[in-house]
């Protein structure tokens, strides 16, 4: 069971977030607080071995179609909340506040794996059946590469033996779509290749090849083709591009090394292209497919500002000051459940924007908006002034505001 306890203590910190009561100066608070009432449902279920019973058995329009997709959603919630979560925790326990609470989240993360990957228990996850479980084992892979010494090197070797058991099973499943899904065998391919396991390089290789095909220009990629407007760059693309090809290089001579310097130059413009989205108000444009990732789909954005490769042009102060503009939009109350579960939604409960792949357990792709808390606490990201971002500078008459420029290569 949860602890009633401890989730009436986060709900009250949720709604206190959700009505701005936390201070302006203290926005790594209410970031932290959004992040961990996002967590709780997940992590405390699934380390209680409660999760298959208590995750809601929501999706969107198309069941009758398409089938429940509640099959899915347990390793859906837990590998989409682990990328995002696992920058965070790698900072490791410390005596703040926070370094406290942060102690408690690994010590639940590390359970919540430990009991996914054990046949024996009830909340075993579905690593084989249908072709979903390789999208989230790759995150959950890229969920240790970004977090190696909290979530990978913290797990007892029993534990390691059942992940790697469990990651061995989505190896053998097969055809695979011809778009972004070429990304989730290469990213669980770099997780071997980073911790020092038999690795299928093809997979690597094949995966970056088609997206170097793929790319369109000025920070772009096609998903497959043709190319279609949606967030899939960021929700997918191009943070997994980026953490694939720093596992290349750090390991190996691969002459696939020489594209990271351009990989990465398309990330930094597609973050631009991001911030220059956001609106005076802290909303963005709503199109494309799986709009419900909400926060998800500044994971670039994110990604940039936790590497401190922000594009020339975007300060700290602008990008944390847009992104906090976002996320109280994003993550009102109105947007969970009495049990602190997400809604299909962008707010509050919007079944209608769902696809029929989308469950409950899809959502927590929301988590990857926070990657910038993987940066310290007296980091310049968190401590530099909060200063208007490009729309409000522009809408608000701002003189000083700069022309928006392309990226030639």
């Amino acid at each position: 069971m949860l602890d009633s306890g401890k989730l009436i203590l986060t709900l009250v910190l949720w709604l206190a977030i959700a009505v701005n009561s936390v201070a302006d100066d203290n926005v790594r608070q209410q970031w932290v607080g959004h992040l961990t009432a996002m967590a709780d449902p997940v992590l405390r279920n699934l380390a209680d071995e409660t999760l298959r019973t208590n995750l809601p058995n929501k999706q969107g329009e198309f069941e009758a179609e398409y089938g429940q997709r509640i099959k899915y959603a347990p390793l859906e919630s837990l590998g989409r909340l682990m990328a995002g979560m696992a920058p965070w925790l790698e900072l490791g326990p410390s005596d703040t506040e926070e370094g406290k609470l942060r102690a408690e989240y690994i010590q639940l993360a590390r359970q919540a794996i430990a009991n996914g990957v054990n046949p024996e228990s009830p909340d075993y996850l579905n690593f084989n059946n249908g072709h979903q479980p390789l999208v989230d084992v790759a995150y959950l892979a890229q969920a240790f590469i970004r977090a190696p010494k909290q979530l990978w090197y913290g797990l007892s070797d029993g534990v390691k033996e059942d992940v790697l058991a469990a990651f061995e099973k989505t190896r053998h499943i097969a055809d695979i779509p011809y778009s972004n899904w070429l990304m989730f065998p290469a990213t669980l391919e770099a997780f071997y290749l980073k911790f020092d396991y038999p690795t299928n390089m093809p997979r690597i290789e094949f995966g970056l090849h088609k997206h170097k095909d793929w790319y369109v220009g000025d920070g772009v990629y096609s998903d497959g083709e043709p190319y279609h407007w949606d967030y899939y760059n960021s929700y997918v693309i191009q943070p997994m591009l980026v953490d694939v090809h720093r596992v290349l290089k750090a390991k190996t001579g691969h002459r696939l090394n020489a594209l990271q310097d351009k990989v990465m130059a398309r990330s930094q413009r597609y973050a631009a292209i991001l911030e220059r989205q956001i609106s005076p108000e802290g909303t963005y444009p709503i199109v494309g497919r799986s709009a419900i990732y909400r926060f998800g789909a500044f994971q670039t954005l994110a990604q940039m500002a936790l590497m401190e490769r922000l594009p020339k042009g975007l300060n700290e102060g602008q990008v944390r000051s847009a992104m906090t503009a976002v996320m109280k939009r994003l993550l009102s109350g109105e947007s969970y459940d009495d049990e602190g579960w997400l809604k299909i939604g962008v707010v509050g409960e919007q079944t209608g924007l769902a696809e029929p792949y989308i469950s409950t357990g899809s959502l927590y792709m929301a988590s990857l908006g926070f990657l910038p808390l993987g940066l310290p606490e007296q980091h310049s990201f968190w401590t530099s002034p909060a200063e208007p971002w490009t729309a409000k500078k522009v809408w608000g008459g701002d003189s000083d505001v700069r022309r928006d420029t392309s990226l030639k290569d």
